[in-house]
């Protein structure tokens, strides 16, 4: 009798590993995106705000993304664990100030939230339930705070052409880890500074070094547009 309760005992520890330990590795670290505005707008033929009017002049956050040491990604892991407004209710006047979409249709938000967890969101969902991992990234911007980093390097969204270097020094120097940085290419074929990715741990919490950076380019000089 004893011998069968702890070969029962085992079991259940092994199922638990394959359940719940085994599941925490499903990714390997995450890029925080945060976009700014002007540029999506000054390079896109459809530009929305949404309907609670023009955001701020602010970097807003694009998503937060699981990803592995070799560049690749997970989507869409749990079709059973759609979004919820519900969840995340007491975030919603955050969510729509610091994560507003501006494709069009824009809306509300919530078309752009709900792409954003289920395509990525739920490949975390081991260590962030939705309201977890919205307030994660919303905590994520503030530690940041990307806008000053660049104002104090005087670095400002007048228009004017910046060195690379010195906006990746800018930002290192604020947060103390290394960004990547995505250009778009307006109509007159400037490159403008568009997204920037920082990477955080798997628990959502903590910025880290990059172990792998996303593949692209920008010139040594990059416009930062108004908006």
């Amino acid at each position: 009798m004893k011998a069968n309760r702890t070969a029962t005992l085992i079991k259940l520890l092994v199922l638990l590993c394959l359940s719940v330990l085994c599941v925490s590795k499903d990714f390997d670290f995450f890029y925080f995106v945060q976009q700014w505005p002007g540029s999506y707008c000054d390079t896109k033929q459809s530009c929305c705000y949404p309907t609670t009017g023009k955001p701020a002049a602010d970097f807003g956050i694009h998503g937060l993304w699981p990803n592995y040491q070799d560049g690749n990604y997970p989507q869409n892991c749990d079709s059973k664990n759609p979004f919820n407004p519900d969840k995340v209710a007491d975030l919603r006047s955050s969510m729509q100030k610091n994560w507003p979409t501006l494709a069009c249709p824009s809306g509300n938000g919530v078309s752009f939230w709900t792409h954003e967890w289920e395509k990525h969101g739920t490949c975390s969902e081991s260590v962030l339930d939705q309201h977890g991992y919205f307030q994660a990234a919303l905590s994520l911007q503030k530690q940041a705070n990307l806008l000053q980093a660049l104002a104090s390097a005087g670095i400002n969204p007048d228009g004017g052409s910046y060195s690379m270097s010195n906006i990746k020094r800018a930002i290192q120097e604020a947060v103390g880890f290394t960004p990547w940085i995505e250009c778009n290419t307006d109509a007159s074929g400037n490159s403008q500074l568009y997204q920037i990715y920082l990477c955080v741990d798997t628990t959502g919490k903590n910025l880290i070094e990059c172990p792998v950076f996303p593949k692209g380019k920008c010139g040594s000089d990059i416009e930062f547009p108004s908006f």
